[in-house]
């Protein structure tokens, strides 16, 4: 019998905190356009525009754990509130640069809104997996991300078209335009956040023998290192999709920005919902273990001189990769009992590795070529893979 992914009285609160994936998915999507944009018009290097990607995902590195005991000690809700004020104010920070811009007065308002970022995914992801049965937490964490992948279409494609657009001689894109509209939209979304009530659920903590626990710690570790090795890949590759895609003149920017959004972030989203299907039916372990071979296959692809061939393995790659996160992140604290939130916030953390695996990779592009780069994600998947086994051999033991 088919086990519903969402307990029908939790479909309302499902589909508000759902809505929070999206809105972050488009504003960390607008940051792969803008390296690009700021090695064209400023002239800075690959490592220096990468330095975006580090001040917000290091956010999360820092503020993890302080919106993790937040979250613990006012709920969901105060949190979420919370962070879609961080992450609205930040974005509202960009209009006294406008089109001022010095590349290093952007990091501040990243670095703020990526404190808001975190401190809603640290209440959102675990939120999420424990709105119905247990067994279905993979695939219903991979529902609510799939709208992530949506806001990230979405944020590139209108990203790419706004500053990669035709403009006079001497002309360059108000990075305050898009910004403002991003924080006036997330002010709103607060407001409402602000009169509705979210029921706040509590882990039951029949599992915590300390043997079991220590059994599971070594587990969830793995699953942090995975998930860390999983942020240096996804995040160095969009970062960089579009100077791999244009570099050797294969297309313009706006073109990759195009191919970006509906090719790679397109095959992201498919590969989110059609995961969250396939998770009713077949066990998530063996999903990801099949996943994580096929991205490290289409990373050897595109480290190989094999032209269009190797633009489409990192294009093929998004299908991939879209069900990792999510999956990694619910097997991790799957059997944690009431250490399920702690462990969620400490989960967080490992988006620091979207600060590493650009500015790595960033360096190997200037210094060598931006194609011998995509070692670092090659590495990353690597990582994941190991991780992939070692959860399709515990989930036999689990039967």
């Amino acid at each position: 019998m088919k086990t519903s992914l969402v307990a029908k009285q939790y479909i309302f609160p499902f589909i508000l905190i759902t809505l929070l994936f999206f809105l972050w998915g488009g504003a960390r999507a607008v940051m792969d356009v803008l390296n690009k944009h700021f090695q064209l018009t400023m002239e800075v290097t690959k490592t220096h525009s990468a330095l975006m990607q580090a001040v917000v995902y290091g956010a999360y590195f820092l503020m993890a754990l302080p919106a993790g005991i937040m979250i613990r000690r006012f709920g969901t809700r105060i949190g979420v509130i919370a962070g879609l004020l961080l992450f609205g104010g930040g974005s509202l920070l960009f209009l006294p640069i406008g089109d001022n811009m010095v590349f290093e007065y952007v990091l501040l308002p990243l670095f703020i809104i990526g404190c808001g970022l975190v401190i809603l995914e640290t209440a959102a992801n675990p939120y999420v997996t424990l709105l119905g049965d247990p067994r279905t937490s993979a695939g219903r964490l991979n529902l609510a991300q799939s709208f992530n992948g949506l806001g990230s279409i979405i944020g590139v494609l209108l990203g790419g078209q706004f500053f990669f657009a035709e403009r006079g001689s001497g002309e360059v894109a108000d990075i305050a335009i898009p910004y403002s509209i991003i924080g006036i939209i997330v002010l709103l979304v607060a407001l409402c956040f602000s009169r509705v009530k979210l029921p706040e659920l509590v882990t039951a903590d029949n599992d915590n023998k300390q043997k079991e626990v220590t059994k599971l710690g070594r587990y969830f570790t793995f699953g942090f290192v995975a998930l860390i090795s999983y942020e240096i890949a996804e995040i160095s590759i969009n970062t960089f999709f579009i100077n791999y895609m244009t570099d050797d003149g294969f297309l313009s920017p706006n073109a990759a920005s195009l191919l970006l959004s509906i090719g790679g972030l397109g095959l992201f989203m498919v590969g989110r919902f059609s995961g969250s299907a396939l998770m009713r039916h077949i066990r998530s372990e063996k999903i990801l273990l099949i996943c994580a071979c096929g991205t490290t296959a289409m990373m050897i692809l595109a480290l190989s001189p094999l032209g269009v061939v190797s633009k489409c393995a990192v294009i093929v790659c998004y299908l991939f990769e879209s069900i990792m996160f999510p999956t990694i992140f619910a097997l991790s604290i799957s059997r944690l009992g009431g250490l399920t939130e702690r462990a969620s916030s400490i989960l967080m953390m490992s988006v620091v590795g979207g600060a590493i695996g650009p500015i790595a990779m960033g360096w190997v592009g200037d210094n060598f070529s931006i194609t011998a780069a995509f070692a670092v994600p090659l590495a990353g998947f690597i990582v994941v893979l190991a991780f992939a086994w070692v959860s399709f051999v515990k989930s036999h033991h689990y039967e």
